[in-house]
């Protein structure tokens, strides 16, 4: 085997950014990352909402997403109102 060909294994500060930081060990000396088991939806059970950039909105921007469910509904109550309003004018034409 050849000798120095690896690189150093050192003590690594892991720092996340929900503020939560460990030591663990690495080739590097620092490491951020943006999700560790402390605030992951999966070890804690809870569910966070992430949004980068906007990129939701994007989508829905861009597909109509929801303004479709919107629109119909939307005409489903118009058309459950003037059902209403005729049954009403009926009743009120017999009396």
């Amino acid at each position: 085997m050849q000798k120095d060909i690896h690189p150093d294994y050192m003590d690594t500060e892991v720092s996340c950014g929900c503020g939560n930081a460990f030591t663990t060990r690495s080739t590097v000396e620092k490491l951020v990352v943006e999700i560790c088991s402390a605030c992951h939806p999966f070890y804690t059970g809870t569910m966070k909402y992430v949004d980068s950039a906007g990129r939701v909105e994007k989508f829905q921007k861009k597909y109509n997403w929801g303004k479709k469910k919107d629109t119909a509904e939307a005409e489903a109550d118009t058309a459950a109102e003037d059902e209403t309003e005729a049954e009403t004018a009926a009743v009120a034409e017999k009396e």
